[in-house]
């Protein structure tokens, strides 16, 4: 896999081009602004963008804007983006368009190797990968409620599964149940929320993430 990284810690950075390469990928730029980012990537395309959200000068957005703008002029480059804290709302922007190869998660989650990798993983092959406690809060904080209450216990978990991007064999693993009764739970979480099903698991997660976006 080819990378860029943008991160203005230097350890932090420097550990992630570490890991990176340890793994056998490689790491095309690693920069400290989301301007140096820019300009790198008028060089070249990497698979994957990791960039933290809030980077100098102001250490506001400059990371998330940078990402957004990656996302629509080289829309084939994924986007993981790297945050502190859930800031619903960085997350719900980066749904807003389109979530194919787009990611978000806390930077506490990027210690966990297997699953920071992982979630690279899903992010360059054109899927969702977002931090559990992220989808938790657009679940909790989702303006269509009185829809999701209609959701039993293991049917909202399989929402928040798909939500972070796995697909149907991960989540039957993950939840120790049955790929077909994972297969029954979107069928019923698609008619309770008045989803079209469509076809393919990767229309499915997507509609779901536009909802939870919304």
């Amino acid at each position: 896999m080819r990378l860029m990284i943008a991160e203005d810690s230097i350890l932090l950075r420097e550990g992630l081009v570490r890991l990176l390469r340890d793994e056998g990928h490689e790491v095309l730029a690693a920069v400290g602004t989301a301007e140096a980012l820019t300009e790198a990537l008028a060089d070249q395309r990497p698979d994957v963008v990791v960039a933290d959200v809030r980077m100098p000068p102001t250490h506001t957005d400059e990371g998330l804007r940078a990402a957004l703008g990656i996302r629509e002029r080289w829309p084939t480059v994924g986007v993981l983006v790297l945050s502190q804290y859930v800031e619903g709302r960085y997350a719900r922007q980066l749904l807003s368009g389109q979530p194919e190869g787009v990611g978000y998660l806390l930077k506490d989650r990027v210690v966990q190797v297997d699953e920071f990798l992982d979630a690279l993983e899903r992010v360059a092959a054109g899927r969702a990968a977002f931090d559990p406690e992220v989808v938790r809060q657009l679940l909790g904080g989702s303006s269509h409620g009185d829809q999701l209450a209609r959701l039993t216990v293991r049917e909202r978990e399989v929402l928040a599964e798909m939500a972070q991007g796995h697909g149907n064999g991960s989540i039957a693993g993950r939840l120790h149940i049955s790929q077909s009764g994972v297969e029954k739970h979107i069928n019923a979480i698609f008619d309770k929320l008045e989803l079209p099903g469509g076809a393919g698991y990767s229309r499915r997660v997507l509609a779901v993430l536009r909802y939870l976006g919304t």
